[in-house]
């Protein structure tokens, strides 16, 4: 087997494992779905992409490692074999692992702003929408008393 076309294999799974967890999933289905629907898995392609994500997702903390790297290894192999009989190029691969690693450059976690509004009701203290905190800074501000 050609030691470029297993690079280019494994670093499209791994790429592609990874994007699983992100909001970029979505998209890098879509990418992978045709790639391997042209190199025949037919429509069982986008079938088997969302197993593998369902399972990556509902891996319990302690077995999620392990499992990515069998996802991985699962996904390699599939590529490898679309290239190697023939139903797919290895350039139609390079443009695939190129398209999934632009993806997971603007899906990597990097800060961002966000702003939310609460409106109706009265809050006597911050409120705090989140699904992950990772630094927070709360600006509170006192409401003029004519005191200076």
């Amino acid at each position: 087997m050609n030691s470029e076309l297993t690079a280019l294999a494994a670093s499209g799974a791994t790429t592609l494992v990874s994007l699983m967890a992100t909001d970029s999933w979505t998209h890098a289905r879509q990418l992978a779905g045709r790639f391997l629907a042209r190199s025949g898995s037919g429509g069982t392609a986008l079938a088997d992409l969302d197993h593998t994500r369902t399972r990556l997702v509902n891996s319990d903390t302690a077995d999620v490692e392990r499992a990515a790297r069998e996802l991985v290894d699962q996904w390699r192999t599939q590529l490898v074999r679309s290239v190697t009989s023939g139903l797919a190029t290895s350039r139609e691969l390079r443009d695939l692992l190129n398209s999934l690693r632009r993806l997971a450059d603007t899906a990597a976690p990097g800060q961002c702003t966000v702003h939310n509004e609460v409106n109706g009701g009265v809050q006597n203290a911050p409120v705090i929408q989140a699904g992950r905190i990772s630094g927070l800074t709360v600006h509170v501000q006192h409401p003029q008393d004519g005191r200076d």
